[in-house]
């Protein structure tokens, strides 16, 4: 469990992480970031791509640094998994969060692990007391080695387990209550969970717990147009969707304005087309904020 003063370490966060929509880091915009210095609120790496202690990667890495504000989101510690936590998979990204000293470190209420195999896929967990107890263990390992707290991604999923005996909604909540963690809202992954479980994603988000939310992530999915059972798959690699920015229109209005990331893995688009899904994002979040000036 974290103490108040770590709870409260996102609240310090620089105006420009809070103010302005952050993309994802690649390799391919590396010469053009530093050559033109877009105007942005941060950029997102995935700690694995990072965690050589040379290479291209770490070079750059430094260099951009120095210019904007990094998050540093986890794809491959799983969480949700039923093994320990990896030790020396786990120190390696805290070694990198000590020296990239990122505004959030966030990872997925997913596992990805199982005997001695890596999955390269984020996979979905059953609702019930183990795995939240599973789960609450592997969070508390994870903030007290990085001394911070952390933010716990939504997942996208496919299917549901009948052994769940809760929602996922409580499930959330039990575990921010239990560990003291924030929470990753991921709009996309709602979109996307609630089309392929028949569920309403609006509902979705006016029953998340949203006080624990200290960053949002936006993204693009592909429809897998299957006549018998038609899937949305998060793909990360298209736009973000119209239904996708209309739920976060209603995201922000529920919850208020939160930090924002657009999220692109795959099919990577010019720079400039990423910058203008920030701008987007950045016109809906001052739309907001006239709105409710407060918030």
């Amino acid at each position: 469990m974290l103490s108040q003063s770590q709870q409260s370490r996102g609240a310090n966060a620089p105006s420009g992480f809070i103010q302005k929509t952050g993309i994802s880091l690649k390799p391919s915009y590396y010469h053009e970031i530093l050559d033109a210095h877009p105007e942005l609120g941060f950029f997102e790496i995935h700690a694995e791509n990072y965690l050589n202690l040379g290479g291209p990667a770490r070079h750059y890495l430094q260099k951009i640094r120095e210019f904007y504000a990094f998050t540093v989101h986890g794809v491959g510690l799983s969480i949700g998994g039923e093994m320990p936590l990896d030790q020396q998979h786990l120190r390696r990204v805290a070694q990198l969060v000590s020296e990239v000293q990122p505004e959030v470190f966030s990872e997925h209420l997913a596992w990805s692990t199982h005997d001695n195999a890596f999955l390269n896929d984020l996979l979905p967990v059953a609702y019930n007391q183990a795995t939240l107890d599973r789960v609450c263990e592997h969070i508390d390992q994870l903030q007290s080695l990085l001394k911070r707290r952390v933010l716990i991604e939504n997942p996208s999923t496919y299917f549901e387990f009948k052994h769940s005996d809760r929602s996922e909604i409580d499930f959330i909540r039990d575990m921010v209550k239990r560990t003291g963690c924030g929470l990753l809202l991921d709009v996309n992954n709602v979109d996307v969970s609630c089309f392929n479980n028949h569920s309403n994603p609006y509902n979705y988000i006016d029953g998340f717990p949203s006080s624990a939310v200290e960053q949002i992530h936006l993204a693009g999915h592909t429809l897998d147009n299957n006549p018998i059972v038609p899937l949305k798959i998060d793909s990360h690699d298209e736009p973000v969707s119209h239904d996708v920015w209309d739920l976060y229109r209603h995201t922000l209005a529920t919850i208020g304005d939160r930090p924002t990331l657009i999220e692109r893995d795959g099919n990577l688009p010019p720079l400039e087309e990423l910058l203008a899904e920030a701008q987007q994002a950045d016109t809906i979040r001052d739309a907001i904020r006239q709105e409710n000036p407060h918030e």
